[in-house]
């Protein structure tokens, strides 16, 4: 029988609350709508000054912060709203939907792969009570997804891989890139995931640039960014300041907290780099990134040529066409990289071509209605690394409606900081 679920994804760029609702029939899945409602500056503003609150603290720690519970509850509250609105102006009875996929909101990641290097333990923290949202919705909700991986010793991150594996039935295989405040891929070889991993900032530098002295709240259409020039020495800049995690071997799992942003803005403005200069290298840096992490898949993984692209910062042409022209080996790269990039180019049997997803922009918000199912019919997501280990993780928890409360106990994920030493974690 089809099953009917909501998939919510709110990324770490706060720019909007994503919809998508999803019908699942065995190996057939189709969005019946979508919806998005951009979040107000100031939203962001607060989740921003939160993230900055919450860095490196416990749940405890997290919850007795004075604004956390309303900034929290506004959260839940908005999500809430436009899910009864797109179901309102759809006309669909929220009885016939079996579920919403809920990712929550990360404010903070420290996975395996980074603490392993930092002597520290692993967490991750996202913000968001799928009880709250299952009550004040009527529907079932799915949450709570990165926990489970972390606690069994991986990274949690990206949870993207086994979902494109999934759509590959349809789009074939691939390198299926996201391109959102991170980026991450995965290689998709003859249906099956073989390895998945995050990349680094993407719209991170330049939405974030944009907002600090701007009204606007990212590069339209890479308007400002066609107006610059590459400036090679910030380029240089921007690497040396994350090199430590673009330099990690794959998989991995990164974190805007790792890649300095206020030091690479104090940067900008003490050189007097040109405003639309800056804006174009971190829009290149982007397509940079996204490429050298790409000379890291190990020789045994074929490399396909065929680049599949999803979500928002694609639409940025410079941003696409400097990645295009990376692949293809026509685009500058810093000295140290020339022969990463040389080989990569050398990997591909053919010409790379470089093409958006048929699935659209809503891939992750339809990624986390996937991720429900797979918990509502106990089966393990098949994140790659997990797979090669032999084990099997089924990820998430569930939440059933009932009468509001005026106090919820889950508005912070299991696998927060100091999980280790809970007890009684569902």
């Amino acid at each position: 029988m089809a099953k009917y679920i909501i998939g919510n994804m709110t990324g770490n760029s706060m720019d909007a609350i994503d919809l998508a609702l999803t019908r699942f029939d065995g190996d057939i899945m189709a969005d019946i709508c979508t919806y998005t409602r951009p979040y107000s500056k100031d939203m962001q503003d607060k989740i921003e000054n939160l993230r900055k609150q919450v860095f490196n603290k416990t749940r405890k720690q997290i919850e007795a912060l004075p604004d956390f519970k309303q900034i929290h509850d506004d959260y839940i509250r908005q999500i809430a709203e436009c899910i009864n609105d797109m179901c309102a102006k759809n006309n669909i009875d929220k009885k016939t939907i079996d579920a919403i996929g809920f990712h929550g909101k990360t404010l903070d990641h420290n996975p395996p792969s980074k603490a392993c290097l930092d002597n520290t333990e692993a967490y991750t923290l996202q913000m968001g009570s799928g009880q709250m949202l299952a009550d004040l919705t009527g529907i079932p909700v799915v949450y709570d997804f990165r926990s489970d991986p972390l606690m069994a010793g991986f990274d949690g991150a990206p949870l993207v891989p086994p979902h494109n594996a999934h759509i590959s039935q349809t789009e074939g295989d691939g390198c299926y890139y996201n391109g959102g405040n991170t980026s991450n891929f995965a290689l998709i070889v003859n249906g099956t995931a073989q390895i998945g991993a995050d990349a680094g900032p993407f719209n991170e530098y330049t939405d974030n640039f944009i907002r600090t002295y701007t009204d606007e709240a990212f590069d339209k259409d890479g308007q400002i960014g066609k107006n610059g020039k590459l400036d090679k020495n910030l380029l240089q800049e921007l690497f040396n300041f994350g090199r430590r995690y673009y330099e990690a071997p794959l998989p991995k799992s990164g974190d805007p907290a790792y890649y300095h942003k206020k030091e690479i803005f104090d940067h900008v403005k003490d050189k007097g780099i040109r405003f639309e200069d800056a804006v174009h290298t971190f829009e290149y840096f982007a397509a940079y990134i996204a490429a050298q992490a790409l000379t890291f898949v190990p020789d045994n993984i074929a490399m396909p040529p065929k680049m599949i692209l999803f979500g928002g910062g694609w639409k940025n042409p410079v941003v696409k066409e400097t990645f295009e022209k990376l692949l293809n080996g026509q685009s500058y790269v810093l000295p140290e990289h020339r022969q990463q990039f040389e080989k990569l180019t050398k990997r591909f049997a053919t010409e790379p071509v470089v093409r958006t997803s048929d699935f659209g922009e809503y891939m992750e918000a339809r990624l986390f209605a996937d991720l429900a199912l797979y918990k509502l019919e106990g089966r393990a997501w098949e994140i790659p690394e997990i797979v090669q280990a032999g084990k099997s993780v089924i990820c998430g928890r569930v939440a059933m409606p009932a009468p509001p409360k005026k106090a919820y106990s889950d508005c912070v994920n299991r696998a927060a900081k100091g999980w280790q030493n809970e007890k009684n974690l569902l």
